[in-house]
């Protein structure tokens, strides 16, 4: 398909900035001393209106993305690397980095180069 030969390299690109933006502001968190204690971390989270409207939907979307994760048995035993990476990592990551890895499984499958 030749939507996948854009698809594709948009997917990775996404993952790669899922990556990088978050995590600059999550180190800046925590270099100001914020910290993964529930009671620091929820306490921040959930600072206001709008940071408890952020943290509960990328919350629920990682629920979310996760059950797709464990109903798409199609991918086989490796799909499982998404749970820890969507909440280790985060969903910006984990959810085009997964369905990247998708889409190249099945070219792969189906014999399709990039």
């Amino acid at each position: 398909m030749s939507s996948n030969r854009f698809l594709t390299p948009l997917l990775a690109a996404l993952a790669v900035i899922g990556l990088v933006l978050p995590w600059r502001y999550n180190l800046a968190y925590f270099a100001a001393g914020g910290s993964v204690l529930p009671e620091v971390f929820f306490r921040d989270a959930f600072a206001n209106a709008l940071t408890s409207a952020i943290t509960l939907d990328v919350y629920l979307s990682a629920l979310a993305f996760s059950a797709g994760v464990a109903l798409d048995v199609a991918a086989g035993r490796r799909r499982w690397w998404a749970l820890p990476a969507t909440f280790l990592i985060g969903l910006s990551f984990a959810l085009p980095g997964y369905l990247w890895w998708r889409l190249r499984a099945r070219q792969a499958a189906d014999g399709v180069s990039r």
